[in-house]
């Protein structure tokens, strides 16, 4: 398994190096740059923006800063946010709690909801709970996200007042402090009633909306895999034998079509954590999405790089992860069988 998984971590190498390449040309493709953008600040003379460009190293050569840039990445110094003067790192993990605890509701929520639906569906292939569900899948899947927050907040917030509109809690009417920073936990260790449910009720919409596209995703692929396990030999001899069609969906068929549903599942959920940057705006959620829009408008070329390279960062290693779960579902993967 250790060998399986050094030889995976060896193909994700070209990954990250083209990556860190992309990630500053494409930046410094952006009109305009940190020094312009503060030039409207009172009191900042020419000299003082000379300064800062040569302190920002903008007054080197662009191979020169591309060098300097790799050097600091190898040495994991990520920079240093030129707006709010703190370690890219630093301001990153401490965003990425919100981040991660939408995320995992998303994917959660999709799950649930996903899985059962598509082996119902393919378990009642061609009935009309059948197209159904597909239906509804596929028009998730298709959903402009944009539109169906901004529909959602029309009907659920202004006009049901169900859910609050933007934000994790009402800070007015709760204030403890931060222990883990995932306030669903938080909240729970506070001695503030209501707090929790509060937090649920902020979290409703986001998580609908973060997690249509992959419910329709993996219940398409949980579909798809079902209907070609259900062909298969050891299932129509598991019906022979007279096993209840639970035993033989349940225990027989969906083990062995979990794998291209986990797959879809890893896939989902990366792209999940690296671009819930719609939803983060939508609903002003402070993650790491919201925060690299805003590095956008201010040209904070350190939070952009660093904050990129750390969601690439990451996002390796939950494919890394999903390779280990792979190689634990199917022995046949890790031994290159």
């Amino acid at each position: 398994m250790i060998k399986y998984l050094l030889k995976r971590a060896a193909l994700t190498l070209p990954t990250f190096i083209a990556l860190m390449f992309v990630t500053f040309l494409m930046i410094r493709l952006v009109p305009g740059d940190p020094i312009e953008v503060r030039r409207g600040e009172r009191g900042i003379t020419p000299e003082r923006l000379a300064e800062l460009r040569h302190t920002m190293g903008l007054d080197q050569p662009v191979w020169k800063q591309f060098l300097d840039y790799v050097w600091a990445l190898l040495h994991g110094d990520f920079g240093t946010s030129i707006v709010s003067k703190t370690p890219v790192a630093t301001e990153f993990f401490t965003l990425f709690p919100a981040t991660v605890e939408l995320t995992l509701c998303a994917i959660i929520f999709a799950i649930i909801i996903a899985v059962p639906a598509g082996v119902i569906a393919a378990s009642k292939r061609g009935s009309a709970y059948d197209q159904l569900m597909m239906g509804v899948a596929l028009v998730g899947y298709s959903m402009p996200l944009f539109w169906w927050g901004l529909m959602l907040i029309l009907l659920m917030s202004n006009t049901l007042h169900l859910t609050p509109v933007s934000g994790r809690i009402d800070v007015i009417a709760y204030y403890y402090p931060s222990v883990t920073g995932f306030l669903l936990i938080d909240s729970l260790l506070s001695d503030q009633k209501g707090a929790f449910l509060d937090v649920v009720r902020h979290l409703i919409l986001p998580t609908i909306v973060l997690g249509t596209i992959p419910l329709g995703a993996i219940a398409r692929m949980t579909r798809s895999s079902m209907l070609e396990v259900l062909e298969e030999d050891y299932v129509r001899t598991a019906r022979a034998k007279g096993l209840s069609i639970f035993r033989v969906v349940g225990f027989h068929a969906l083990r062995n079509a979990l794998i291209p549903v986990v797959t879809m599942i890893g896939v989902q959920l990366t792209t999940l954590l690296a671009g819930a940057v719609l939803t983060e705006t939508i609903f002003s959620w402070p993650g790491i999405g919201n925060w690299l829009i805003h590095s956008i408008e201010r040209r904070d070329y350190p939070a952009l790089q660093g904050g990129i390279m750390l969601i690439a960062s990451l996002v390796i290693i939950l494919n890394l992860s999903m390779d280990f779960i792979y190689g634990l579902i199917n022995p046949r993967i890790r031994h290159g069988r």
